[in-house]
């Protein structure tokens, strides 16, 4: 009989995990059951009252977790981390992103731009936002900005010609095609997520989770982390 593992999981990471997992299941018979969506949407729902067996969290939800009693302290394990890059149409002119000041000329220059909104919870949508402020550009590139829904891709605006660069984390822009990395953020913006995966307490497939979690720390799949824009731990 198919046993299936509940899983929460954080959207970056999800191209690498779904490459994976028909490995997994083949290998033990389970079948991975998995709620995609930013950290912070997943933690609300747990902290709702929903249940998972396994949580693929950023390290902040992760942490909240733990402060809640559903994972055991100390039983997180960093799976793989990304930063946070800057793409642009393929084909398309490369604008300097080089330093700080590159950035902000090329971001004013930009006739549109997407990036996750801050509201729904995205750790790149956050710190992009927060980082517009402390440029002092907030205002005016807030005028020009398409956000995507909840848990969507930035990047979906590129190939369209609606926006001349998106946002968001390395492994979420490579989801889309038809685009580029043009590079990360400059300097010392520069923005690196990591990814925490925990056994929820209350979970009777522990042992399930755990061989799930010592996969995708195995050497075999590093290098479907590193082709999904992921550095993995």
């Amino acid at each position: 009989m198919t046993v299936d593992l509940e899983i929460f999981s954080t959207i970056a990471i999800q191209p690498a995990v779904e490459a994976l997992a028909p490995q997994f299941e083949a290998a033990t018979g389970a079948r991975l059951a998995i709620a995609w969506n930013t950290a912070p949407a997943l933690v609300k729902r747990l902290q709702a009252g929903e249940t998972a067996d396994l949580l693929i969290l950023n390290r902040a939800g992760m942490d909240t977790m733990i402060r809640d009693g559903r994972v055991a302290a100390g039983s997180d394990v960093t799976l793989a981390s990304s930063a946070t890059a800057i793409a642009i149409r393929a084909g398309a002119p490369r604008p300097d992103i080089s330093t700080p000041d590159a950035l902000v000329r090329t971001l004013r220059a930009a006739r549109a731009i997407s990036y996750t909104d801050p509201a729904a919870g995205g750790a790149s949508g956050i710190y992009f936002a927060q980082l517009l402020d402390r440029l002092g550009i907030a205002a005016e590139i807030n005028a020009k900005t398409r956000f995507p829904p909840p848990a969507g891709l930035s990047a979906r605006f590129l190939p369209t010609g609606d926006v001349d660069l998106a946002v968001q984390q390395k492994p979420e822009l490579l989801q889309v095609p038809g685009i580029e990395i043009l590079g990360p953020l400059p300097g010392d913006l520069h923005m690196v997520t990591t990814f925490v995966a925990g056994v929820e307490v209350a979970s009777a497939k522990a042992a399930l989770a755990r061989a799930l979690i010592d996969f995708l720390r195995s050497a075999g799949v590093a290098e479907v982390f590193r082709a999904k824009g992921l550095d993995p731990a």
